[in-house]
């Protein structure tokens, strides 16, 4: 199975990077992804979430993939054009690619690291594959890079991933940045970012693990 790298490694990682840097910044906002090499048909990820990978994976990263993502041969993918390691230990990952449901917090949830006071960057990033990205939803995104209030949608499922990174509130500075990616879209929703629903009632962080 053949998986594509970027065309000027060096330049287009730079612009994806500044995409990311720009989606941290304004949690909630939506980027397009252009010019990024299209995975394979069989590939269980878009475009958007292939970019990110090899812009953000490296020698120095460990990267863990949900079972059900893992499909057109991705992990050897890679591991070839990213030099990133590959562990089956979720709680030693520097990268975790998954959908929505794999971080729900019930019973065999993966256990992701989410750094500690002192040193709250030793956490895992989440780099979601969504089925549905966009920004009018149910889901209302407060706090810092955020003027007033912005909407999400991730979808149908999306519940157990919102309910987690809602809880990252009680444990802030510890807990889990996302990136989201739906085809060629990304955005992002870091831990300092409060999350209520639409109704005006906040998600119960109990529900999280």
């Amino acid at each position: 199975m053949r998986w594509n790298a970027f065309d000027t490694p060096v330049h287009d990682s730079q612009r994806v990077y500044r995409q990311l840097l720009s989606a941290m910044a304004e949690p909630g906002t939506l980027a397009e992804v252009s010019g990024a090499p299209l995975p394979p048909p069989e590939a269980a990820i878009g475009t958007a979430c292939w970019a990110t990978l090899l812009t953000l994976c490296d020698l120095d990263t460990r990267v863990w993939v949900a079972p059900e993502l893992d499909a057109a041969g991705i992990n050897e993918a890679l591991a070839f054009h990213s030099g990133a390691r590959l562990t089956e230990r979720a709680d030693e990952a520097d990268f975790a690619l998954v959908t929505p449901a794999t971080p729900a917090g019930q019973g065999g949830a993966p256990a992701f690291q989410e750094g500690s006071d002192s040193y709250p960057d030793r956490s895992t990033t989440l780099v979601v594959v969504l089925d549905c990205l966009e920004a009018a939803g149910p889901w209302m995104l407060s706090g810092p890079g955020i003027p007033g209030r912005r909407q999400l949608d991730v979808g149908q499922g999306g519940e157990a991933l919102m309910t987690r990174l809602a809880a990252n509130r009680a444990r802030f500075p510890r807990g889990l940045d996302a990136i989201l990616t739906c085809g060629s879209r990304l955005a992002a929703v870091p831990r300092s970012t409060r999350i209520i629903r639409s109704v005006a009632e906040e998600v119960d962080a109990c529900m999280s693990p």
